[in-house]
């Protein structure tokens, strides 16, 4: 009669089992991991995802890691008594904000990250797009509508960039030495102007560059939901502008498909929109068949 213990061991070996196709498929390819949100303030959730990371590695795949720090860098600004201004929700970055923002997301939040993925077993290294300069950003221009003429307006966001180049030879360089690359959403235009730049938009950016076999977007929603609630679990550029216009996909959904579908039109193989908050989320949905989120692909 078969015990407790080993039923276990047979479920654990049967899950290897049907990740091994995952693995021989994947192998020396590049995953692009964005981290934050809730996760990013859970030691717990912390740990599972360094472990995440280490084991992606270990399996012969090469994860790049971007992280965010917005509720971070507020709560550094509020402490510094630098006072933040906001244009229909998007902070402007002045220089002092600036400051700021890359002193968070390159040094301590950055530093943070490698510790846990060296904890785990992993060989982290720290950096940001300024670093050989991986990625060179350009201004960010945006408009918003007058709340009474409705006419598109220019709103100036100060130093908030946006990728325009991405030399991913450092990445690859790293990949091989058998180091993970943790890069903080940082950048410099050709002038040496430093920029702030959303670490969705990076990861995409960078994803879509090295051509890797996944993007996964770490967020605090199980995905993309129908309007019953209803996971949406695989879409392609078409059915998410159809969602827009009929309002099933709204708010911060919006940005972060965006960022999906430019990634899976140039060069990434897919994009995963999946709830950090679940623990080994990335894992349940790469290497099961039951998945986890939504996949985009082109």
């Amino acid at each position: 009669m078969t015990d407790v213990s080993d039923k276990q061991m047979l479920f654990k070996a049967e899950t290897l089992i049907e990740a091994l196709p995952y693995f021989q498929r994947y192998a020396g390819r590049s995953f692009v991991v964005k981290y934050g949100g809730h996760a990013m303030g859970d030691p717990e959730a912390a740990k599972d995802f360094a472990e995440d990371i280490v084991l992606l590695k270990a399996v012969g795949i090469n994860p790049v890691v971007v992280h965010g720090g917005g509720p971070q860098i507020g709560a550094m600004l509020k402490k510094l008594g630098v006072e933040s201004q906001f244009v229909d929700g998007l902070r402007v970055t002045d220089k002092a904000t600036a400051e700021v923002a890359e002193m968070v997301l390159s040094g301590a939040i950055n530093k943070e990250l490698v510790g846990w993925v060296n904890a785990a077993g992993g060989k982290a290294i720290g950096l940001s797009g300024k670093d050989a300069r991986m990625v060179t950003a350009t201004k960010v221009s945006r408009t918003v509508k007058d709340p009474d003429s409705q006419i598109e307006q220019a709103v100036d966001l100060g130093f908030v960039g946006e990728p325009t180049a991405v030399d991913i030879s450092v990445l690859t360089t790293l990949s091989n030495a058998g180091l993970i690359p943790i890069v903080a959403p940082i950048a410099s235009d050709e002038n040496g102007q430093t920029y702030n730049i959303n670490a969705d938009t990076m990861a995409g950016a960078i994803a879509a560059a090295l051509g890797a076999a996944r993007l996964f977007l770490l967020t605090d929603v199980a995905g993309v939901l129908d309007k019953q609630g209803k996971l949406l679990t695989d879409l392609k550029p078409a059915d998410i502008a159809a969602l827009r216009e009929d309002g099933t996909v709204k708010g911060g959904m919006i940005p972060k498909l965006e960022t999906c579908v430019k990634a899976v039109e140039s060069g990434c193989e897919a994009a995963v929109v999946l709830d950090g908050r679940v623990p080994h989320a990335m894992l349940l949905e790469f290497f099961t068949s039951r998945g986890a989120g939504t996949l985009v692909s082109a």
